[in-house]
């Protein structure tokens, strides 16, 4: 049974503080002699690399020092670091150069001169040569630099405004990479290249470069080479959605790998995705397939059988980063479910070995919100999401109390609410709150005709899906259309905002991280990666500049009449400070109730434990006064 407490108040497992304590995993990869996994650890605002023999059965390890951070910072960073030949390379946060790091224990020391930045490290079989991706003053190429770091750094392509994915040919002197150009996202139009390489200097030279697949329509994910250098395989949204496909190396043929109405791929907001993975005997792909919000990791061989669950993967709901050894059957990648935190395991058969966790189960006594995929009419359309009802809490038919609810708004726009753990959302439900992760149309996850929905229509469909999730809400009992909250950051607080002044009466309050709040600044000020973003969701300028005006929170404030929280981190390059201060001014000036809460050393998203903890301080205070207590 729930609490006796009212809805809003019930108590919880999840403090302000248990929220800031929990670690974050990035990447993991193999050794190439498959003895040792590395991963990316990140807590309290430092990341660090991490290291485990599996056969040993010893405890994880620590590699890297105190004093350096890892972290890449092309674009919104991943492609953090790479390992192989008995060494791991990675990115240094504040120099943003290359380091380099036996795996025998010798301490780091950089390869690469500290200018511009550096991400998506891959070392060449034979462990002499490394290729990353470098930006500096605005201009991104693909460089290689010896793993020594004895030579300068050399630019060996050029010629697109993005490249992503660099990865070597095993045997041979080839390389495959990923690129693209304004004003095309990466999930939008990309470009798949097979090149062909000169080593008879100190550095490789491109000798030739060939188009393999992409477009101006197609988005290419993840190109990937089999341990044999037989085939390339590589994701494309060719058929309306993102599925795997094989390139022959051999007699230069392509064949497509999965099908189905199920997204193999994700969009390329950060260097270093991947989806699938090679088996060492290069005859299976593991990868990584979605539903509605769900994923489910697959195994299938490149002939014969059909693929199956990957055994042992069916107590979780989401999967990412999957690496297979190049030795051995065994897979390692993130897990999680709307009920267990995310956890690094590794399935060899039967049950999967958790061998690092982010954070603590919540004891069995404790019920936690569960996740369920919905969906209802919004116009002519039909609308995703992910509903989490308070834990013990059913609809009756007597419609008796309702919840409060809290409608997340994902940021992106282009990205998508699924079935992971979410701190944020347990945070609420175990308080008694309705949670609605809302996929409006735009999100990815649902094909890309789905997706493209939102071109030239931002501040309109992301809105309008919004108001009809409220509405839903309150029509199917789930929650007391009197106490709804919507919720978002960055695009998602974009639509926080837009929702506020066009349906003032459908929310009571609304929550706001780094939104947008003038779409002019926003194309004026953000960074190269999203320059030419809002050419495609709004329009060109000065050709749509009416269109900016008309969808730009901060020119129609006025209409906004519920109360705001507004939360900014003060060094954001993103969505810079500014505009969080100027719908903070309008909302002073008209005498609307708000709370704005500036995060000194924080950036497009929290890192700092103090932050974490103030926020969600912040967060239950503002809820308790405007929902709860009236």
């Amino acid at each position: 049974m729930p609490p006796m407490a009212p809805f809003g108040l019930w108590p919880s497992p999840l403090s302000p503080h248990q929220m800031a304590a929990a670690a974050r995993l990035g990447d993991l990869q193999w050794d190439s002699d498959g003895q040792r996994l590395v991963w990316l650890e990140s807590r309290d605002g430092r990341s660090s690399l991490w290291a485990v023999e599996p056969a040993t059965g010893d405890a994880p390890y620590e590699l890297t020092p105190s004093d350096l951070s890892v972290r890449a910072r092309v674009g919104y960073g991943g492609g953090d670091f790479t390992v192989g030949s008995g060494m791991v390379v990675f990115v240094e946060a504040s120099s943003g150069r290359l380091f380099r790091q036996d795996l025998d224990g010798s301490p780091p020391r950089p390869i690469t001169p500290a200018f511009g930045a550096a991400a998506a490290p891959a070392i060449a079989p034979d462990g002499r040569h490394l290729l990353f991706v470098h930006t500096y003053e605005g201009r991104d190429c693909i460089a290689v630099v010896d793993s020594e770091g004895e030579q300068w750094p050399q630019r060996l392509v050029e010629g697109h405004d993005f490249y992503m994915w660099p990865c070597w040919r095993p045997g041979s002197a080839q390389i495959a990479f990923v690129a693209w150009d304004h004003p095309n996202m990466p999930w939008d139009g990309t470009l798949l290249y097979l090149a062909d390489l000169e080593l008879d200097a100190a550095l490789p030279r491109l000798a030739a470069c060939h188009l393999l697949a992409g477009g101006a329509d197609i988005s290419i994910f993840q190109p990937s080479f089999a341990p044999d250098g037989r085939h390339l395989a590589y994701v494309s949204d060719q058929d309306g959605w993102w599925q795997i496909y094989l390139y022959d190396l051999v007699h230069a043929t392509h064949r497509q790998f999965t099908t189905g109405e199920a997204e193999h791929a994700a969009p390329a907001w950060a260097q270093g995705m991947r989806s699938f993975a090679w088996s060492h005997d290069s005859r299976r792909l593991a990868y990584l397939r979605s539903e509605a919000g769900v994923r489910q990791v697959m195994s299938q061989p490149l002939e014969g059988r059909e693929a199956q669950l990957v055994e042992g993967s069916q107590s979780y709901s989401w999967f990412e980063q999957p690496a297979l050894s190049p030795t051995a059957d065994a897979l390692a990648l993130l897990a999680s479910a709307p009920d267990r935190p995310t956890r690094l395991i590794l399935a060899e058969g039967g049950v999967p070995r958790v061998i690092r966790r982010t954070a603590s189960d919540l004891p069995a006594t404790v019920r936690v919100a569960t996740a369920q995929a919905v969906s209802w009419g919004s116009g002519d359309e039909r609308v995703h999401g992910l509903l989490y009802l308070p834990p013990g809490f059913a609809v009756s038919e007597a419609f008796g109390p309702r919840p409060p609810a809290v409608i997340l708004i994902h940021g992106g726009p282009t990205d998508q609410a699924v079935a992971s753990y979410s701190g944020e959302v347990q945070f609420f439900a175990t308080r008694g709150y309705t949670v609605l992760a809302l996929n409006y149309r735009g999100s990815t996850g649902y094909g890309r005709a789905y997706t493209q929905a939102l071109r030239g229509a931002w501040g309109r469909f992301d809105v309008a899906d919004a108001a009809s999730a409220a509405r839903y809400l309150g029509e199917a009992g789930f929650a007391d259309t009197e106490r709804i909250v919507i919720m978002g950051g960055s695009a998602g607080g974009y639509t926080v905002l837009e929702s506020l002044a066009q349906y003032p009466a459908l929310f009571r309050a609304g929550i706001c991280r780094y939104g947008v709040v003038n779409l002019f600044a926003l194309a004026a000020e953000t960074h190269k990666f999203e320059a030419r973003y809002l050419d495609a969701l709004i329009g060109p300028l000065p050709e749509a500049a009416q269109r900016y005006r008309e969808r730009s929170p901060l020119f129609h404030a006025w209409q906004i009449t519920s109360p705001l929280a507004i939360f900014q981190g003060a060094d954001d390059q993103i969505v810079p400070p500014s505009q969080a201060e100027a719908i903070v001014a309008e909302l002073r000036r008209r005498g609307i109730s708000h709370t704005y809460h500036l995060f000194p050393g924080e950036g497009h998203g929290w890192r700092r434990s103090e932050t974490i903890i103030a926020y969600y301080q912040a967060i239950e205070h503002f809820l308790r006064e405007q929902l709860i207590f009236v």
